[in-house]
């Protein structure tokens, strides 16, 4: 059973990743090195900080390398804000009486600011920040708070953090909403992944705080799940796609799990204006699809996927909830040029004909 859980900050429990790419950018053209998209970042970003360092800008002194990351840091961190589903997380920890620490690299001047604005350290037993190697740090906060390791989670959103979970014999919990990929972040091997801590909470919740469910609980767990999503097309004849980590950063339709006594279309109205505030009309069903064990998916699922066409009714203005990172309006033959998930893809070619 879980009783012990250490978080990590940064794109765990606060979304800090625009401010550290564009500080990032900063310290690369002081360095005289070329900026890098946000998804280049992402895929290239790793802890500690010195590797990431010695790779892009060797020549440079490192405390010459954090004197410029952390004056453009204080002139961008405004636009802070704490992630969807974390302060839920962290009540429902203090409704159970779990423990709750923090280990961060975060700089120990942010970390005040951002946990005052946040209003997350009190949540927080102890906070263990600036640690540049957590590895280096997590057998000391487990002999310091007597915790046992077999009842202790660490929850990151990088490789570093899976490797000081492994490194400090506790267990580990990769969250999708921060710095690395899926990809990167399974092949890290964690003992569970989730798309955001609304999950996280979910999961804990139904297995009573253990991590891997009992047998009735996998015989419930492990049936098939039917979805409904929609290739929504505008007054122009494009179609909107979305993307988002859950697969593998690739890009796909809206859509979701259907409730327990809903229609499928009344499921589809439904998850579409959640996901993307479309109303939509002149809904047709298109295909059928199966969906079973699909390494883009983020978790091992079996999905029995419907797929419709629709179209908007009223504004086209699109706005994403938390499960999506972008959105695209295009004809579908460029749709097709995407990066997109295989069951998309197979819908968008039955399509085109």
């Amino acid at each position: 059973m879980i009783r012990n859980v250490i978080f990590d900050w940064s794109g765990t429990l606060v979304d800090d990743l625009p401010a550290v790419w564009r500080a990032t950018n900063y310290v690369l053209t002081q360095s005289e090195r070329a900026e890098m998209s946000l998804e280049q970042f992402r895929s290239e970003f790793c802890l500690p900080f010195a590797s990431f360092y010695d790779r892009h800008v060797p020549h440079i002194p490192l405390a010459q390398l954090e004197g410029w990351f952390h004056s453009r840091f204080r002139q961008v961190q405004d636009s802070i804000c704490a992630l969807p589903h974390a302060r839920d997380f962290l009540e429902f920890c203090r409704q159970h009486k779990r423990r709750t620490f923090l280990l961060s690299t975060v700089h120990r001047d942010h970390y005040a600011v951002q946990a005052a604005v946040t209003g997350f350290g009190e949540y927080l037993e102890k906070a263990y920040v600036n640690i540049w190697d957590k590895r280096e740090k997590i057998h000391e906060i487990i002999e310091e708070n007597h915790l046992d390791p077999g009842e202790t989670i660490f929850i990151g959103d990088m490789q570093h953090d899976i490797e000081t979970a492994k490194h400090g014999g506790i267990h580990s919990c990769a969250v999708l909403t921060g710095y690395n990929t899926l990809e990167q972040l399974r092949a890290s091997a964690p003992d569970l992944i989730v798309e955001h801590l609304g999950e996280l909470r979910q999961i804990l919740d139904r297995r009573g705080f253990h991590l891997k469910p009992d047998a009735a609980a996998t015989d419930r767990e492990h049936r098939p799940t039917t979805t409904v999503g929609g290739l929504i097309f505008n007054t122009l004849g494009e179609v909107l796609l979305v993307r988002t980590h859950k697969w593998s950063d690739l890009w796909g339709i809206p859509g979701g799990k259907i409730k327990w006594g809903e229609p499928a279309e009344s499921a589809l109205r439904r998850e579409l204006k959640e996901e993307t505030d479309l109303e939509v009309g002149d809904i047709e069903f298109a295909m059928v699809q199966d969906c079973i064990h699909s390494k883009e998916f983020y978790r091992d699922e079996h999905f029995i996927l419907l797929n419709y066409t629709c179209r908007c009714v009223g504004t086209t203005a699109v706005t994403l909830n938390d499960e999506a990172r972008e959105f695209r309006w295009m004809t579908l033959a460029h749709a097709l040029e995407l990066p997109v998930n295989e069951p998309t893809r197979r819908l968008l070619l039955k399509l085109k004909g």
